[in-house]
């Protein structure tokens, strides 16, 4: 009689049998990245800042207001972004705009256009876009909360 461990046993109860014996390297291989992936979904998100001039008379706003500067609803403030793509650019577009990028880059392709706006500024670093605004006193952008200093006056918290 032939046993699962026969080596001359063929068809699928063998085939099933040797799938389920994972080398146990494997598993804990499996298991490290089940872990490492839970814990980057559920790890600390930077908090933004969205910080303006600090000249600017306006010393408060919700993120609906920054959301208007930053889809071309109103042009009193000049929008300065993150590079696209970035971490933060990201994290900006889920918590202030709540729009996909397609969608957002539609808008402005749009706004463009038709001549009714240009679209933000962009640049690759928080410093960069620091600098940007505290030389531009009509300027409105966002960087990470940990790199505020007096350059700059931030007008909303977003954890």
């Amino acid at each position: 009689m032939a046993t699962l461990d026969d080596p001359m046993r063929e068809g699928p109860i063998r085939d099933r049998a040797v799938m389920l014996r994972a080398p146990p390297a494997l598993g804990m291989l499996l298991m490290l990245v089940v872990l490492l992936l839970a814990a980057w979904c559920t790890g600390a998100r930077a908090e933004l800042a969205v910080i303006v001039n600090p000249q600017q008379s306006v010393s408060r706003m919700h993120a609906g207001q920054v959301a208007q500067y930053f889809l071309g609803g109103s042009a009193a403030l000049v929008p300065i972004q993150q590079a696209e793509g970035s971490a933060i650019w990201s994290e900006f577009h889920r918590k202030v705009l709540d729009k996909e990028p397609a969608q957002v880059q539609a808008i402005w392709a749009r706004l463009t256009f038709t001549g009714k706006a240009r679209a933000p500024r962009e640049f690759r670093s928080s410093a960069e876009v620091k600098k940007a605004v505290s030389e531009n006193v009509n300027a409105i952008g966002y960087i990470d909360r940990s790199e505020l200093d007096p350059s700059v006056k931030a007008v909303t918290i977003l954890p």
